[in-house]
């Protein structure tokens, strides 16, 4: 059972508009005589795999100590998110990927759920405790050996010693195998010399870099006997005692950004800085006093890889948190919207409620539907990255498949956060923009995570990559007759289906009802279809168009590649809004309670045809829908926003959030108890007999 104490407690949503021209869908469950979703059971479903320390999360930030005060300056935000970073420590927050001889509880999964949370509280304090932790700790933890990690883990979890993750450059960001700061092996004083050559080659945009880190891990071209190895990891002090930068190094503060200011962004630059032999993390790649270089990865590029692999749980966390900042945003403006009241129906009633004007819940529910397949994508997720470092599944396959679900999920739900949080402000109107009603402000903290951890479009071009690839093993091997035959089935098959009658049984539902056609046609089965087949139809497409890159020159090869990186990049997307259907979809299959089964499979085809909608044109030009169909789909996604309309409180109520976490007036039943104030005023006003007649009304006397 979900904890009363973090289920939201809302007042009950207002009365159903009367008629005479005004919108007539009930506001509530119980209005439309249907059964409710199991409340309960829904914020289980969303709260996920480790729900519990999710609670446990939720109660710790319900401390005021916690939140983010408006109004601070930069320096004094810095230093609030620092003394939340111990008590982090104090509430044993930031503990539980740890290894359990340095009192952690080595559970992957539970560290990723819990850390999201902290969105709620204040994204500076989650971002700069996912630096420490997350990257800065974890590359101790994952990159390093046990003589590492006796050494640096207990100071690192106890914040004695705070640090920066040294990867970005001010030249590269995401082409780390380029950057330029190097680690020349020195075998006669058995040290590494690390180096900023050039002032591109500076480590740019860390958090903790500008004040409060006393050492950094930094990525560097390690070079030894002459030979470039890629990209290593070193352990290197960055401050000494009195905070000032040790010897050969030098740095800048980032300043006032664009949100997260309670980060202590700052660059960094060595110069010639001197670290022992054994900083360098070694556990992929080792030195020898001599200066001989060994691996038990022979491949570099698949090293490199492997290396960059084990700090995939950055991108994994900031899916989660982009996914609570959309429901945190949806809460808000859906609570609001069903209670603010705007414009009389033109027949003398009360003023309507927002979301019962069709626009608004075209704004606001097909955002909800998709935050809810983000969500469920998102457990899934985490269970995938808990199962590989765990151990239980960490094979090659396993971790290839992990960081093609990281590229292919952070840019959708991050893309997402910003779209739905921008919506809900100006669902909100002026009080959207207000800062104490929390959507601007985390519009604009959550702007930065488009970037980090990798741009999204070049995080989507790695799946599309993949995508090919795996294309590319089901002919291998294969004779040219099989291709042959192959492209021309591919072919025939369009033509043959012509518009995809014959696939969907079009030809038959469409002479009768466009409604009833949409209804038996597009359902589960062919949600499925219609999505599945867009991704493998566009991989197949773009395969083909390159296929004759291998017979060019590299130039060549990259030109061709070049021209058809956009249709890749939209293909990698497709596949993850595949993903997310598909985890939606096996969430709802999992349901038994009639209602809530009823209730999340519109949900789930709001979803669904939203995507599709989304697509149309992609879907006629390829013959994949009728036109009478596609003409269908938008009028039937408006009859499943007017049915989930009476759902649409119970669905954010679900997300298990306390006024403590929301924080915002609009959303604690204020408006609603002006709008009643109002309402009995006119009331009373009217009931009197001293009520002013309006103009018109005079006029026709």
């Amino acid at each position: 059972m979900a904890d009363a104490a973090v289920r939201s407690k809302k007042p009950a949503t207002s009365k159903r508009t009367p008629a005479g021209g005004a919108p007539t869908a009930p506001h509530t469950a119980a209005e439309a005589s249907e059964a409710r979703i199991d409340l309960d059971r829904v914020t289980d479903m969303l709260l996920g795999t480790w729900a519990d320390t999710r609670r446990e999360a939720r109660e710790m930030i319900k401390d005021p100590a916690f939140w983010r005060v408006d109004g601070l300056s930069m320096d004094e935000h810095r230093e609030r998110v620092l003394s939340q970073m111990h008590l982090l420590v104090d509430n044993g927050g930031v503990h539980r990927a740890f290894p359990a001889e340095y009192g952690g509880a080595a559970d992957n999964g539970a560290n990723i759920a819990g850390f999201t949370e902290l969105v709620a509280a204040d994204p500076s304090l989650q971002i700069k405790a996912g630096v420490q932790w997350g990257l800065f700790g974890s590359a101790v933890l994952q990159l390093g050996t046990k003589e590492h990690h006796d050494k640096w883990l207990p100071g690192i979890m106890s914040l004695e010693i705070p640090g920066a993750f040294a990867m970005t450059e001010t030249g590269h960001g995401s082409d780390v195998a380029a950057i330029g700061t190097t680690a020349t092996y020195d075998a006669a004083t058995e040290e590494f010399v690390i180096h900023t050559p050039f002032r591109g080659a500076w480590k740019d945009y860390l958090g903790n870099a500008a004040l409060h880190g006393i050492a950094a891990t930094v990525f560097a071209q390690l070079i030894t006997d002459g030979v470039n190895h890629g990209v290593h990891c070193f352990y290197v002090p960055l401050r000494d005692e009195n905070g000032d930068f040790l010897p050969g190094i030098g740095g800048q503060d980032d300043g006032l950004k664009g949100g997260l200011n309670g980060i202590d962004n700052g660059r960094l630059h060595f110069d010639h800085v001197r670290v022992p032999r054994t900083n360098l993390l070694n556990k992929y790649g080792d030195v020898a006093p001599d200066g001989t270089y060994s691996s038990h990865i022979s491949s570099p590029g698949r090293r490199f890889f492997t290396m960059l692999g084990t700090l995939v749980q950055g991108r994994v966390s900031l899916d989660g948190a982009a996914s609570w900042a959309s429901a945190i945003a949806l809460d808000i403006a859906i609570t609001y919207a069903n209670q603010r009241r705007q414009f009389d129906s033109g027949a003398g009633s009360d003023e309507v409620v927002l979301l019962d004007y069709g626009k608004h819940q075209r704004r606001l529910l097909t955002r909800l539907a998709t935050t809810y397949a983000s969500i469920f994508a998102h457990d899934e997720f985490l269970q995938k990255f808990d199962a590989v470092f765990s151990g239980q599944a960490d094979t090659d396959e396993d971790r290839e498949d992990l960081e093609t679900l990281a590229a292919a999920l952070k840019p959708l739900s991050t893309w997402h956060a910003l779209d739905t949080l921008q919506e809900a402000r100006e669902a909100c109107g002026g009080a959207g923009f207000l800062f104490e009603n929390r959507l601007v402000g985390l519009r604009s903290d959550l702007d930065i995570y488009v970037t980090f951890e990798g741009d999204n479009n070049v995080l989507l071009q790695l799946v599309g990559k993949r995508l090919l690839s795996d294309f590319g093993k089901q002919f291998k091997g294969k004779d040219a007759k099989a291709l042959a035959a192959y492209a021309l089935g591919h072919t025939a098959g369009k033509v043959f289906h012509g518009a995809g009658l014959r696939q969907l049984g079009q030809t038959v539902t469409d002479f009768g009802s466009t409604a009833r056609a949409i209804e038996r046609g597009l359902r589960a089965d062919q949600q499925h279809e219609l999505l599945a087949g867009r991704v493998q139809q566009m991989v197949t497409d773009v395969a083909t168009r390159l296929r004759p890159a291998s017979g060019l020159s590299p130039a060549d090869a990259a030109a061709l590649f070049n021209a058809n990186q956009s249709e890749l990049i939209e293909a990698a997307r497709a596949h993850g809004e595949l993903l997310q259907w598909e985890a939606f979809t096996d969430a709802v299959n999992a349901v038994e309670h009639a209602g809530t089964k009823h209730v999340l499979t519109w949900l789930r085809d709001l979803f669904g045809l939203g995507l599709i909608e989304k697509h149309l044109a992609w879907y006629l030009i390829n013959g994949r829908l009728s036109s009478q169909r596609a003409g269908a789909v938008s009028s039937y996604i408006d009859r499943l926003c007017l049915r989930l309309r009476p759902h649409a409180q119970d669905l954010v109520d679900a997300f298990g959030y306390a006024p403590e976490h929301l924080r915002a007036p609009i959303a604690s039943g204020a408006e609603q108890a002006r709008q009643d104030e109002a309402r009995d005023y006119y009331r009373v006003l009217a009931e009197s007999g001293g009520a002013p007649i309006s103009e018109k009304v005079a006029n026709k006397r």
